[in-house]
Formats: C-alpha cells, sequence, structure tokens
C-alpha cells in the first residue's frame, strides 16, 4: 500500500492566506460629547511628529530668511507700535516700550498665525480626508505647534532686546511655561473650531481675518489695560489673550501679576479648547463627504 503524499497548499493559493488578513477594520465615530479617542492618538503619535516636521518644512521652503521671519515679524510691529503707543501717549508704566511691545507680540503672533493657519488647513488638504484614514484632529493640531518653534526663536530676540534695557528677568519668568501651555490651549480650541466650521461653511475664511483683527483690538498688545477703567477692565480679561499676555508681561519683567485676571482667562480658555473639540468631532463625522 502507497501512502498518499500531502501536498501544502501554494503560498498564493486561498488555503494560504492567513485569517488575521481577512479580518474588517471599521472605523465608527467615537460617541460621547467630545468624543475623542486618546488612545488612537496616542498610538498614531509618530505620525503626529511626522506631519509637525512637514508642515515645518513647508513653511520654510524655499525662503529666503527662513526662520528668520520669526523675529522679523514680531520686530517690525514693535517699531511700529512703538512710534503709535509715542504719538498717542500711551504709558507703559516701568517697563521700557521695546520690551513692553515685544513682549506682547510674542504671544500674539502665536495665536493670530495658529489660528489664520489652522482655519484653512483642513481645506487646503482636502485628499487626506477623502482618501486615507488618520486621526484628523493631527491636522490642525500640526499646524498649530510649529509655531512653538517661532515662539522660541523669537523669544532669544526679546532676551536681546531686555538686556539692552538692562531688564533682569525676575524668579517669576518662571510662569512663562504654564501660561504658554494656557496659550497652547486657548489657541488650539480656537484653531479646531475655525477650522472644522471652515469645511463646512467656506464663506468663513473670509470671516478669520476679521476676527484676528478684532481681537488684537481686544488684546492689550499696544496698550496695558490699567489705562481703561474697571468696567472696561472686566471685560477684557474675559479674553484669554489678555490674561495671557498681560502675564507673560509681567513674567519677564517683574511686575505683579493678575490672578483674578489670569484665573478668568484660563477658565475662559479651557471652556474654548473643549467647546473646539467637541464641534471639531461632530463635523468630522461628515468630513469626507462636504470635503
Amino acid at each position: 500500500m502507497t501512502q498518499a503524499a500531502t501536498t501544502s497548499p501554494a503560498p498564493d493559493s486561498p488555503q494560504a492566506v492567513n485569517p488575521d488578513a481577512l479580518r474588517e477594520l471599521v472605523i465608527e465615530p467615537k460617541r460621547g460629547w467630545i468624543a475623542v479617542d486618546w488612545s488612537e492618538l496616542f498610538r498614531h503619535r509618530d505620525l503626529l511628529g511626522f506631519l509637525i516636521w512637514r508642515d515645518f518644512k513647508v513653511r520654510y521652503k524655499q525662503t529666503v530668511l527662513g526662520l528668520g521671519w520669526a523675529i522679523l515679524q514680531p520686530l517690525f510691529f514693535m517699531l511700529v507700535f512703538w512710534l503709535v503707543g509715542a504719538s498717542a501717549g500711551i504709558d507703559t508704566g516701568t517697563v521700557p516700550k521695546p520690551v513692553f511691545y515685544f513682549a506682547g507680540l510674542l504671544p500674539w503672533t502665536f495665536f493670530a498665525v495658529g489660528v489664520q493657519l489652522s482655519s484653512q488647513c483642513l481645506v487646503n488638504q482636502q485628499h487626506l480626508l477623502t482618501k486615507v484614514y488618520l486621526p484628523r484632529l493631527f491636522i490642525p493640531t500640526s499646524v498649530i505647534i510649529v509655531g512653538l518653534i517661532d515662539l522660541l526663536v523669537a523669544s532669544a530676540m526679546l532676551a536681546i532686546i531686555m538686556a539692552i534695557y538692562q531688564v533682569m528677568p525676575p524668579a517669576q519668568i518662571a510662569m512663562a511655561v504654564p501660561l504658554l501651555a494656557l496659550l497652547l490651549a486657548f489657541t488650539l480650541g480656537v484653531g479646531y473650531l475655525f477650522s472644522a466650521l471652515t469645511v463646512a461653511y467656506r464663506d468663513l475664511r473670509y470671516i478669520v481675518p476679521f476676527f484676528v483683527q478684532a481681537m488684537m483690538f481686544l488684546s492689550p498688545v499696544i496698550y496695558p489695560v490699567t489705562m481703561f477703567g474697571d468696567n472696561v477692565a472686566w471685560v477684557l480679561k474675559l479674553n484669554p489673550m489678555t490674561a495671557i499676555i498681560e502675564s507673560f508681561r509681567a513674567a519677564v519683567t517683574g511686575t505683579p501679576i493678575d490672578w483674578i485676571g489670569l484665573g478668568m482667562g484660563a477658565a475662559v480658555a479651557i471652556v474654548t479648547l473643549f467647546v473646539g473639540l467637541a464641534v471639531f468631532r461632530r463635523i468630522e463625522r461628515r468630513f469626507a463627504d462636504i470635503a
């Protein structure tokens, strides 16, 4: 009796297919008010790093000055505000005017550039919304985080200006770190909100520049809050940028920090972040259909 020879299936035959390869991956929106899958974001953190590096290279590709623009922009506006403030008789107290204006322009420039770029990032990258799947929160997040590099570079210029005017950084300059986190949270919240709404309502791209301009006049970039009465100052303190700019100036120059105003601004900033996340996740379910 001869024993039948056993043959293994060919590698490309249906019997050789790995059962794990036949599993389906179903992507469904997460339920909840904010509905953010934090574990998914953590698993794909390498992708966020790649997007940040890509956005950084794209921002300064084929530029003459490169990162020099991070210094040139606030430096130019510092000179303009210096002339305007001198002609308008704006009193900056014991803080030299160049230090006063440049210290206010650092957080403001980060916020303004981050909001304007993030509001257009999804519309300008529709192929990422319709052809591949990735955590869409990474797209506006990467655009905004790249601005931290500009902020750090411009901070070196602030240190030079402070040295010229012999303004020694006090011990409370350590407050700059939590203030930076608060600035990032507020910018991300506004960026998430506008980036998602711009996908659904394209005419919002024309409103964002007006919003940024209005916020500049409502934030103490060129003036101190103390020049207004208590009623006006209280309303201005509801703007988180007021608390961030005023507290950052105080942290680097050694003037007193308005803790009540900072607490009000921080509360509004955190609420803005969660509202931005909620709106983004809700509209994200329709990105592929309306992009």
